[in-house]
């Protein structure tokens, strides 16, 4: 299951359900757990790729190159750069790019269906429960500010505390896994 809050937009003052984090992230340590136990691989092995995995994906794509994980998507690297640009080509330099970011774009198959083609995305084409996360209790912490203008914003969870994560005193926030992955740690 998946949840959302209920989020009014400042732009047209209209409702919308936004998506919003519970608990805390699921840890290198309960993926590998998981995916030893869907497999043939110990657990500290399937860690062991999996710790070794960013540092040969930023290798590559340091190179300039894409990285593709089939059944899950794609990453590669976009420079962001400084200032108002330059007058000229030839003026263009490295010393313009300030930062970098990982940019993913899930993988995409598609099936015909009805005579239409359909496009399915890797990661979401799942089958997803959405609740609301009021339905948690008054004693979930939530900020009631929307991380965007627009639903689904850029914040990957619309700027609110999660509930079952730390509170900014150092205490836990109701919520937490909920006994429902026998694999969190």
């Amino acid at each position: 299951m998946a949840f959302y809050r209920k989020v009014q937009m400042k732009i047209n003052n209209k409702w919308y359900p936004q998506s919003t984090l519970v608990g805390n992230p699921i840890s290198t340590a309960q993926i590998a757990k998981r995916l030893a136990a869907e497999s043939t691989v110990a657990p500290a092995d399937v860690r062991a790729v999996l710790e070794a995995l960013s540092g040969v994906m930023g290798d590559y794509m340091a190179q300039g190159r894409s990285v593709k994980l089939d059944g899950i998507g794609s990453f590669y690297f976009q420079a962001s750069a400084t200032g108002n640009g330059v007058e000229a080509a030839e003026k263009v330099s490295a010393n313009q790019i300030n930062g970098v970011k990982v940019v993913f774009r899930p993988e995409t198959s598609y099936r015909k269906q009805g005579g239409k083609r359909h496009a399915i995305r890797a990661l979401s084409d799942v089958d997803i429960e959405w609740i609301d996360v009021a339905t948690l209790g008054p004693n979930a912490v939530i900020n009631e500010e929307p991380g965007g203008e627009e639903p689904g914003g850029e914040e990957p969870n619309g700027g609110e505390t999660p509930v079952g994560g730390e509170t900014p005193s150092g205490g836990e926030t109701p919520g937490g896994n909920g006994g429902d992955d026998p694999f969190a740690g």
